[in-house]
């Protein structure tokens, strides 16, 4: 079957494609059908991955996945959640994406230290909410969540990844997710923890694989 990724990202496209070909599953992105991204108005990881994935069902008449995530620390009440890549307000003027991608990661890593310093609960998750929809109409989404857990260091540590990669710290394996490799990243994160989830609803709802 052939899935619309309602993103444009080709780490995460990648990705997916590879933890979701055993269910036989071709995804193919938004942006290669010409579609937009869509807003992403809402509160919940849930309702923006629903929005994406039903603009992409919409306007490509095919099945369609969209994924959302972020970081949420539990001292902070959750936040900075849907609006981690946001995080901090930073402005923003033409030029090179990535360059103005790192200004904002760093914005957002300073923020988040500030607002943590002076409490001693440092807990906090990944999260990635995956939906599936057969159509825009299809009133039953397939949903999957992947937490990963972790904690906020003090300082950065680790010098691969991005966003917040290097201020999270993964007890289990005893490292920031900034210095973990990608096999071991990818084995382990968020995003893959939701599409092994959306793997088995995949083959035990829409039968596939």
């Amino acid at each position: 079957m052939r899935l619309v990724l309602a993103s444009n990202n080709a780490k995460k496209l990648a990705e997916l494609q590879a933890l979701l070909a055993p269910a036989g599953v071709a995804l193919v992105t938004q942006g290669s059908l010409g579609i937009p991204e869509a807003d992403e108005p809402h509160a919940t990881f849930i309702e923006n991955a629903l929005v994406k994935a039903r603009q992409a069902a919409r306007l490509s008449g095919c099945p369609a996945m969209a994924d959302d995530s972020g970081l949420c620390v539990d001292a902070l009440g959750g936040a900075p959640g849907v609006v981690s890549a946001h995080f901090a307000a930073v402005a923003w003027v033409a030029g090179e994406r990535e360059v103005q991608r790192a200004v904002q990661d760093a914005a957002n890593s300073r923020l988040l230290l500030e607002r943590l310093a002076p409490l001693a609960d440092r807990r906090a998750h990944f999260i990635a909410t995956l939906v599936a929809l057969r159509s825009a109409d299809d009133p039953e989404p397939l949903i999957a969540v992947g937490r990963w857990q972790g904690e906020i260091l003090r300082e950065p540590s680790g010098s691969g990844g991005f966003g917040y990669d290097p201020l999270m710290f993964i007890p289990a394996l005893g490292a920031s997710v900034a210095a973990l490799g990608a096999e071991v990243k990818n084995a382990h994160s968020h995003r893959a923890i939701a599409a092994r989830q959306m793997l088995g609803l995949l083959r035990d709802v829409w039968h596939l694989g």
